[in-house]
């Protein structure tokens, strides 16, 4: 949206219903495990992929009907910063939490801790990550679709 000075507003959304964050649960596989015996970085970026998908299920958007409704979504920044690792083992609980919605983006805090195979937890990451929403017939991005309305609601 713009405004008359030119600049872009955006709103303040909050989590699911109820205002609690969407929880993912990934289990590490041996295959994504480096030889420090931790997970390799650029996994993070596919949990976070998968948790964010999981999201938009639990709020019954299947990605399929995304793009059968001509829509689809691009991520164009993420940031994550470290406190921990996971392992071979762990179950990564990633919590998804929409935190601002523009006219064409939307942006997702994501909250990633480790369970441990002892029952033990510890934080492990914190990512923020902006998605822009573009039509599937290759215009470019577009306004979001009243499909995330519900999962994009203050």
């Amino acid at each position: 949206m713009t405004g008359e000075s030119g600049q872009r507003s955006a709103k303040t959304v909050g989590g699911t219903e109820g205002g609690a964050p969407f929880i993912h649960r990934q289990r590490v596989r041996y295959l994504e495990v480096d030889q420090q015996g931790v997970v390799f970085n650029s996994w993070y970026l596919a949990y976070l992929d998968e948790a964010m998908t999981a999201w938009l299920e639990q709020g019954d958007v299947r990605y399929t009907a995304l793009m059968d409704a001509g829509f689809d979504v691009q991520l164009v920044h993420s940031e994550i910063d470290w406190r921990g690792s996971l392992g071979w083992g762990d179950v990564a609980e990633i919590s998804v939490t929409p935190v601002r919605r523009g006219r064409t983006s939307f942006t997702l805090t994501f909250a990633i801790e480790a369970r441990h195979e002892d029952a033990t937890s510890s934080p492990v990451a914190t990512a923020t990550t902006v998605y822009v929403t573009i039509a599937t017939d290759g215009t470019g991005p577009c306004p979001i679709p009243p499909l995330l309305d519900p999962l994009l609601a203050s």
